[in-house]
Order: C-alpha cells, then structure tokens, then sequence
C-alpha cells in the first residue's frame, strides 16, 4: 500500500484526459497551501479512472485528496486497528459485499445526504446511509461465436447443466464478484438449491478456477472453455484496447445478459462510505457527493466502462452497443448478508 501523497501524476492525467474528451479542465491540478482541506481515501480500486476523479474533484473544490491503496479487507482490518486515531475519512471498495462487511466491522458511520438519495438509485445504497453505490457494472455470461450461439444462453442457474460440462470458465471462489453473484442466486432460491446449482457448476468446469476476468475472457477466446462469467467492464476494456492481440481475443466472443425473462442479470456496484472516525467529516460527505454529479459519473463510464449509477449519463460508445438490459433490482446490501453463506455453499461444493 502506498503511503498518502499528491496524486498528481501531471503528464498521465493529461494523456487520460485527453483520451477520454474531459476537456482542459482536468489537464492541470491547483497549488493548495499549507493546511488546506483534505480528504483522506483508503481504496481498493485500482483504476486510472479514479486518478482522474480526484483530479477533476481538487481543480472543483480545491480540497487535496490523499490515498492509500489496499486490498478491501486489509483496509478494513487497518480500520479496526487504526481505530479512534485513523486517519481515514472514506473507505472505495469495488464490491457491495465489502462494504457491507466494513459496515458489519463498524468502521463506517451513516451519512444524510440529500444530493446522494436524490441520485443513488435505492438498490444501490445501504438504507442508513453507511455506504453509496457510485458506479455499476453487470455479471454476463461471455461465449465463443464459433461454438456457442445467443439461443444456447438463457440464465447463471442453466450454467449448471450437464450440457456445460467440461465448457465453463471462472475464477476462483476467493473472488468476491463470484461471492456477490452466488448471494445473488442465494437471495433467488434459497440454501438448498444454490448448493445444486454451485455443485453443477464446480461440475461444468473446463479447468481449475485461475486469473481473473480478462483470463476467463482470453481463454474462452483460445478455445480453453466454451463460455465464462465475467464483469462488463473487462470485456469492454478489451474491446477498446490498444493491444491488437488483446483486441482480438475480445472479437472472437459474445457478451449475454442472463435471466432476461426472470428477475434480470446480476449487477453490483463500486461505492464508497465515510469512516467512523472521519478526521475530516465534511469534506468527506463532499466527495461522496462529488462522485454522484453528472461530471463524475461521466469519468466512471468513460474512462472504466462502467455503467453510472445516476440517470441520464450515457455508458461509454462500446458499453452502450450492448443495448438495455434487464437488471436484477435486488438491493446491493443483500450480497453481503449473504456473504458468510455464500462462501460455505461454495466450499462444499467444490468451487476452490
């Protein structure tokens, strides 16, 4: 993890602004002086799009934004050790299963923000205000053009099937956006017939789980497997990438959107909440609410291909060739209370 600094890596903010149309606003940052406000950010996104957002958030405010990186749950741990004397004021976490778990650790407080309910769709949010749901990206099914066609897809629960077997790809059951789709189907079904289905699943696999999502996408691409499960975002990275090979590989799969005819495909959030002890409380419920504006979320959709939360901003020109979709409108919140569970289902099925 990185100590707190400036974050201001001109000549990289200035290549991704650039990239991403953001305009001159973004391509220099302001000189604070000494004891200006400050926010201080403990993440575990690890995106060029946030570098970004906290440009675009200290040329607006002139408050300074301060980071440190982490994994979610070592960040929590930091928290609870860290205590009355931690320096945090906000908690990024790239999963509503953590932030439901930080909020379960008591290292959130709630927050009242008129501007974050008015734009936070209600499923995107904890009820009380702990946490907020600032982007959104969707768990498909990515197949192969050349073995698998849209009618042979239907839903996440058909992946179980014996027809699967041998055909899937995915990764590992330590992943948390495998976690948060198996509480998905949890909240769908119940104990007994998540476990048949997680157990088809462990069944169906083309190899042992490995890598992450762009893997699964790679290898469906080589032949390795015939369909996989992957977030949006990484898909349409590859899409837009500048690495030919990379490109590709994208090109030679298919992206679906399960259970379009049932509750809809699982979606999960990005999100953030203010630390229990916020040194810095205020500016701290400012940024929160400065990832919620149009000019914010424009970033999220833009730069990482997510889709924003907030109506009325347009998805990146490749996430919006997709077309709409149904979602699954079960709250985020659900997803971590069905975290505990959703890990043991797996263990005993199989799913390592």
């Amino acid at each position: 993890m990185k100590m707190f600094a400036r974050r201001t890596l001109l000549r990289t903010l200035t290549r991704q602004a650039a990239c991403v149309g953001l305009g001159a606003a973004l391509l220099s940052l302001p000189t604070l002086a000494a004891g200006a406000a400050e926010v201080n950010i403990y993440s575990s996104r690890h995106y060029d799009a946030d570098k970004l957002l906290y440009a675009a958030f200290e040329k607006e405010t002139g408050i300074q934004i301060n980071v440190i990186e982490g994994k979610d749950d070592e960040l929590i741990e930091r928290l609870k050790a860290e205590g009355r004397n931690s320096p945090a004021d906000v908690l990024l976490a790239v999963d509503a299963g953590r932030l439901w778990r930080a909020q379960d650790a008591g290292v959130l407080q709630p927050v009242k923000s008129a501007v974050l309910e008015k734009a936070v769709p209600a499923e995107y949010r904890e009820k009380d205000g702990y946490w907020f749901g600032l982007s959104a990206r969707a768990r498909v099914i990515i197949y192969n053009k050349d073995s698998v066609k849209p009618s042979d897809l239907s839903t996440y629960e058909d992946l179980a099937d014996p027809k699967w077997k041998g055909r899937l790809l995915v990764r590992s059951s330590t992943n948390v956006y495998n976690q948060s789709l198996t509480g998905s189907i949890l909240a769908a079904h119940g104990a007994e017939k998540t476990e048949a289905w997680a157990k088809g699943m462990a069944a169906n696999f083309a190899r042992k789980p490995q890598g992450g999502d762009i893997d699964q996408i790679k290898a469906v691409a080589a032949g390795e497997g015939d369909v996989a499960i992957s977030n949006t975002y990484y898909f349409a990275r590859m899409l837009n990438s500048s690495n030919p090979t990379e490109k590709a590989a994208a090109q030679k799969v298919g992206l679906f959107f399960p259970n379009q005819k049932d509750r809809g495909a699982h979606v999960n959030i990005s999100g953030a909440g203010i630390a229990k002890y916020a040194p810095n409380r205020d500016t701290a419920v400012k940024f929160l609410e400065f990832l919620a504006t149009p000019e914010a979320q424009k970033i999220f959709a833009e730069a990482n291909y997510e889709f924003p939360v907030v109506a009325g901003i347009p998805s990146h020109p490749v996430v919006a060739a997709w077309g709409d979709f149904k979602r699954d409108s079960l709250n985020a919140s659900v997803y971590g209370q069905n975290n505990a569970e959703a890990l043991k289902i797996m263990d005993r099925a199989g799913w390592k």
